[in-house]
């Protein structure tokens, strides 16, 4: 049977190759590093009867020129890369484990609050220009930090957050009323969230209800001198906005680890002495990625229908 594995990571890594070629001893592997889209990703793809995808955009015009795909097995926990209806329509079922990477993103979003918040950048930046003085910034410590998505980043986030004794505002669609009362986190409107919150970080997935969320509207309710994070999904905040509210001094700092568009063809957002952006790493942890790639070569054996991925109507 072969596999087909598109993401670069998981090709490069020995000891994943290894245990998935201990089941499946056809599997082949994106040795070139390719950024597989379209065309590439059909050609990469088309000898597979199961296979292995990441960031790659498996959407209705890539299935339907793939007749013998019959299992997709996802490495990483965003499927917004993943058209659900056309992987149904064609009967090609799905291998994924949300949650995996979860404490790799959560730590990464505790360095990301602190750097900002204790102006890590910018002490850096005047260090390295000649400049000797002290900067005063700000603890974590007892910050009132704003969850928006407490899902399984969300909730293990609010456990790291605990010795920093962070009053902690959540807003999710879903009602998590008991896991809100056994972690004292207050559950509240994204508007109240924004306007009282020190610290805003997002956790939600990208689709139709998220796209843009974060709006320029939504963002000039954020309380001023606040922090912005993002180690979610790119395109649920307004850039252009941020680079305006960093501008003008509304908010003080922000922090990316996504974007709109990877990589950036427009660098200006990045430029800004008081933000700080990296390159989509909060799963890149090298334990994260081995229990990603093992939950992925897991997800080739063990599948469900795409329709059963669908939100319920």
């Amino acid at each position: 049977m072969k596999v087909a594995v598109c993401s670069r990571s998981f090709s490069r890594h020995p000891q994943l190759r290894a245990e998935l070629q201990a089941g499946f001893p056809e599997a082949y592997f994106n040795d070139d590093g390719l950024n597989l889209s379209g065309d590439s990703l059909v050609a990469f793809l088309e000898p597979a009867e199961r296979a292995v995808t990441a960031l790659e955009k498996v959407d209705a015009d890539v299935i339907s020129r793939l007749p013998n795909l019959k299992v997709l097995s996802k490495y990483g926990v965003g499927t917004d890369t993943l058209d659900f209806e056309a992987l149904d329509a064609a009967g090609i079922d799905v291998g994924w484990t949300a949650g995996v990477n979860r404490r790799s993103v959560s730590e990464l979003v505790i360095a990301m609050a602190i750097s900002c918040l204790r102006l890590l950048p910018q002490a850096t930046a005047e260090v390295r220009s000649g400049t000797w003085r002290q900067i005063v910034g700000n603890q974590l410590s007892d910050q009132t930090v704003g969850i928006v998505g407490c899902g399984n980043i969300g909730k293990d986030l609010v456990k790291l957050l605990k010795p920093f004794g962070c009053p902690v505002l959540a807003n999710d669609i879903v009602d998590y009323a008991e896991f809100y009362r056994e972690h004292g986190v207050e559950a509240v409107s994204l508007e109240d969230l924004l306007a009282r919150a020190d610290v805003v970080t997002l956790h939600v997935p990208r689709d139709k209800s998220t796209l843009n969320m974060l709006s320029r509207e939504r963002m000039a309710m954020m309380k001023p001198g606040g922090i912005l994070i993002n180690a979610a999904r790119g395109g649920i905040l307004d850039e252009d906005a941020l680079k305006d509210s960093l501008d003008s001094g509304h908010l003080a700092g922000a922090a990316l680890d996504v974007l709109a568009v990877e990589p950036p063809a427009d660098t200006a957002l990045f430029q800004h002495p008081n933000i700080i952006v990296t390159p989509h790493i909060g799963g890149s942890a090298a334990e994260a990625i081995l229990a990603m790639g093992r939950a992925a070569i897991q997800g080739l054996s063990e599948y469900r229908p795409a329709r059963s991925y669908l939100p319920s109507p």
